[in-house]
């Protein structure tokens, strides 16, 4: 949420957060205690969500790194710009 002009209370959309993290990095985590840190290059209004230059992590460790990721938005916990 953000104050507005007016002092009070607004929603900002989650689609606006993901708009404005575009082309950044972002961490993905993931139901399993999975993890990927990456540049958020696409993304829908389902939360699936394309990374690229991708990290990936299980349980805190690196895994394995990728040049492009696809996630499907039903695995993702949250995704933090």
């Amino acid at each position: 949420m953000d104050y507005g002009l007016s002092g009070g209370l607004r929603m900002i959309k989650p689609l606006a957060v993901l708009q404005a993290a575009a082309n950044k990095n972002v961490i993905v985590e993931l139901k399993g205690k999975r993890e990927y840190r990456g540049v958020l290059d696409g993304y829908d209004p389902h939360m699936n969500v394309v990374l690229k230059n991708v990290e990936e992590f299980q349980e805190g460790k690196s895994i394995r790194k990728l040049n492009t990721a696809i996630v499907r938005g039903d695995n993702v916990i949250y995704i933090s710009p």
